[in-house]
């Protein structure tokens, strides 16, 4: 399987693509082009073509959560996926992967929407979707997790957020974080958005529905900017008792929580341009 990060914080020395605050990774198993994430503009879109990759073959595209960081891009593949249609193009229609909660309106702060620009009605005008709770097997050896069960105490929910349902208000503990994983030959690649339900959580989940222990990856944003101490250093023991010896820490992880898992696992740079290959 071969993985390029399309869009992320930061651009790799000698790597002259662009970069923001938000994610986009490209999966390559085979023939299947599998986009996580689509970042926060079109800066994915600009960065693919310049690495000789196509969007218009895209058989599925995975959202890991709402947030606008990782959804507003799906602007730029609805207009690229139209005007292919419109100049009678080849291209495919693929089906978006999601968690149902995905495109409920999301506040942070006095930002009033942080969540998705389209709706559910909308988006299902350009894609067919796949929302589930329930993970969904998009090959033999790739999986979206849906819904992630939280098992860590020191992995609870951040508060502060708001999502609105039928025009009421509620908090909002994330449900529609998710991940996408692959298992291969030397066991799981572990691919996030954000980890707002927890990065042990997810890997646990992970080792279990695809029935695999071994994890020679991680890679993506574990949202740990302002974790203290104490949930740094259980999140590493926890990894390091489930097996993780490698990881690409990105996007929202933070400098400290990089430097403090440095001291325990193999830690790679990671930025828009990085190209990675997995058996």
């Amino acid at each position: 399987m071969r993985l390029s990060v399309l869009t992320d914080n930061s651009s790799l020395t000698d790597r002259y693509y662009l970069a923001e605050p938000g994610f986009s990774v490209l999966l390559e198993e085979g023939v299947r082009k599998v986009l996580f994430d689509l970042g926060y503009s079109d800066v994915f879109v600009r960065n693919a073509m310049k690495m000789g990759h196509s969007l218009l073959d895209l058989e599925y595209v995975v959202l890991s959560h709402g947030h606008l960081d990782h959804t507003w891009g799906l602007v730029h593949l609805v207009m690229a996926l139209t005007e292919a249609e419109i100049e009678k193009r080849d291209f495919r229609r693929p089906t978006l992967v999601a968690h149902p909660d995905v495109f409920l309106t999301k506040q942070s702060g006095k930002v009033p929407e942080s969540g998705a620009l389209f709706s559910e009605e909308k988006c299902g005008e350009h894609f067919r979707l796949t929302l589930s709770r329930r993970p969904v097997w998009l090959s033999d050896d790739l999986v979206f997790l849906g819904e992630i069960p939280r098992r860590f105490g020191f992995e609870l929910p951040e508060g502060g957020r708001r999502r609105k349902r039928g025009g009421t208000i509620e908090n909002d503990e994330m449900a529609d974080d998710s991940a996408l994983v692959w298992r291969g030959r030397d066991g799981l690649v572990v691919i996030t958005g954000c980890s707002h339900t927890g990065i042990c959580n997810i890997v646990a989940y992970a080792r279990e529905v695809c029935g695999e222990e071994r994890v020679q990856d991680i890679i993506g944003g574990l949202h740990l900017m302002k974790a203290p101490e104490s949930r740094l250093d259980a999140t590493a023991a926890t990894l390091k008792s489930m097996g993780v010896v490698r990881m690409h820490p990105c996007h929202c992880t933070g400098f400290t929580a990089v430097h403090r898992f440095a001291r325990e696992f193999i830690v790679e740079e990671t930025g828009s341009g990085l190209v990675c290959e997995y058996s």
